[in-house]
């Protein structure tokens, strides 16, 4: 049995992006098709900016399959950026000559990666920054997650996520347990109700027309994670901390909720906490008449729907820029533009299903691996007969 792993590399305006997933079981049906769909819905959004008119991104499987069966060795796939074509010169990996537009930035957008990266890493051309600080680069786990989908598939894990807020008007009318994630889809700013619909695209309407831009929060769920998932025994095996940091780490990301977790702090404890009673048609002998928790209780999963909520802020770059400074005189000068979305709250949302398989599968493979898909089933089936034990004596 390897680690789960995943590695990406690449540059928004390069030639395109490099995936390598690693610790994928021998036997599992693996399709171009398949990762196609799931990166197709990345590029979906009102209030998307011009780079998805010209990017369709399909990752090519260049190792680690034969004949639509994974191998159980690394999984290496590529994602052409078509923009390239546009950028070869100014991206070039060999050095260029000096008349060449190389695109050099120097004026720091506020908000953005440019000040920290640029000295830290002492480049006085911004660019080198923001080539692999940019969200393009999601596009890369997205295609990895694919993958970590179809394995949890295989034991009855589903993953969906709808925008919850959009700027300030909220999208929370309809319960987690009542969406129809077949409208949530069919919505270009996934809203799991029209009401929410219109004001989301009214909010997004009105934020482009004062070229500005807005946030929001929205909410990942995974149906049918067993018991289990995580360990309370170390502070790094604590599943919350470990889809917290996965989530955080989405470009732009500035907070992250398990459950009701904010809300749950100004109830008393009878109104949280989620009481357990028996229930012999659940596998698990028991169940719990809510979910506050959000499916996690003392860092494992307890077999009901994980729930998290993620807090993204407005994009930095905006039409009407911000006052800033340029990194090589000091001078004072505005923001630099660069072609971008006026909201991406709805096209996170793949991006966040993304990190919850990815973190997922990471989970699932330390308590059930094997090197076979077979190997794993088995191990999981026989943990779930052990739940028989509980709840008869």
């Amino acid at each position: 049995m390897t680690t789960f792993r995943y590695l990406t590399a690449g540059e928004s305006h390069g030639p395109g992006l490099t995936v390598i997933v690693e610790g994928i079981p021998a036997g599992l049906d693996v399709n171009e098709d398949y990762i196609e769909k799931q990166m197709s819905r990345r590029q979906k959004g009102y209030g998307s900016g011009g780079r998805m008119k010209i990017e369709k991104d399909r990752a090519e499987i260049r190792s680690g399959v034969r004949h639509g069966v994974s191998l159980g060795s690394p999984i290496a796939m590529w994602v052409e950026n078509k923009d390239f074509s546009n950028w070869t010169e100014a991206m070039a990996v060999l050095p260029v000559g000096k008349d060449v537009d190389k695109k050099v930035h120097t004026k720091v957008v506020p908000g953005h990666a440019d000040f920290p990266g640029a000295l830290k890493y002492v480049q006085h051309d911004l660019r080198n920054v923001l080539e692999r600080a940019s969200a393009r680069e999601t596009a890369a786990r997205v295609a990895a997650a694919s993958i970590a989908r179809r394995l949890l598939e295989e034991f009855g894990i589903s993953i969906h996520a709808r925008v919850i807020a959009t700027g300030d008007q909220d999208g929370l009318a309809i319960s987690t347990d009542d969406v129809d994630w077949n409208a949530v889809e069919a919505s270009d700013v996934r809203a799991s109700d029209d009401d929410a619909d219109k004001r989301f695209k009214a909010a997004i309407d009105k934020a482009k027309a004062d070229r500005t831009t807005i946030g929001g929060i929205f909410q990942v769920v995974a149906f049918g994670a067993p018991v289990g998932l995580g360990s309370y025994v170390h502070w790094d095996r604590k599943l919350d901390a470990r889809l917290a940091r996965s989530m955080m780490s989405i470009n732009a990301v500035k907070g992250v909720e398990i459950g009701s977790g904010f809300s749950n702090t100004r109830k008393p404890g009878r109104e949280v906490q989620d009481v357990i009673v028996p229930d012999p048609s659940d596998n698990r002998r028991f169940k719990q008449t809510s979910n506050h928790a959000g499916g996690i209780e003392g860092g494992m999963s307890n077999g009901q729907p994980i729930v998290v909520n993620v807090a993204i802020k407005p994009i930095a770059t905006m039409t009407s820029p911000l006052p800033s400074v340029d990194i090589n005189t000091g001078k004072v000068v505005e923001a630099a533009y660069n072609r971008s979305d006026i909201c991406q709250v709805s096209r996170a949302c793949p991006v966040g299903e993304a990190m919850m398989a990815l973190t997922l599968v990471e989970a699932l493979l330390e308590k059930f691996g094997g090197d076979s898909l077979d190997e794993i089933k088995r191990n999981y089936a026989s943990y779930v007969e052990s739940h028989q034990a509980f709840g008869q004596s």
